[in-house]
């Protein structure tokens, strides 16, 4: 458990992941934000304000324990997910973008972008990322 803003208690999942309520919106992506543990949660921020700045338009949602992002009409095209040791990043279309992020999947398209507590996340490639894939058709969850 951690405390939130408010000093109650909010529940975390296995590996520390946030329980946030499925809602639409920048709230719920903010109280997500502000319940990950630890470190993470200045990094999430600086994502979130990465994402943002790079795509002023964007949607945003909690789904599945997780802040999604994406275009209205287009599908969603990047979420997180904390894990005990690291935060995940999933570019649902990675394999369309160049470079190609690091991390492999099960799924065919999907790459990933693990950041732990100590790594120099290179901010231009990270915002090139989205910028990339905020153009290409998003998934429709």
């Amino acid at each position: 458990m951690s405390k939130n803003a408010g000093g109650a208690k909010q529940m975390l999942l296995s590996g520390g992941n946030p329980q946030i309520a499925k809602a639409e919106g920048d709230a719920p992506v903010k109280r997500y934000i502000e319940e990950m543990p630890g470190w993470k949660s200045g990094v999430g921020s600086r994502l979130d304000a990465l994402i943002v700045r790079t795509v002023p338009n964007v949607d945003k949602a909690v789904k599945w324990n997780s802040p999604f992002y994406g275009i209205r009409g287009n599908g969603w095209f990047l979420s997180l997910h904390c894990f005990t040791k690291y935060i995940k990043v999933a570019f649902f279309r990675g394999t369309s973008l160049d470079p190609v992020p690091p991390g492999v999947s099960k799924q065919k398209e999907v790459r990933y972008l693990d950041i732990h507590e100590n790594d120099q996340l290179d901010e231009a490639q990270f915002a090139d990322w989205v910028r990339q894939a905020s153009q290409l058709p998003g998934e429709r969850l």
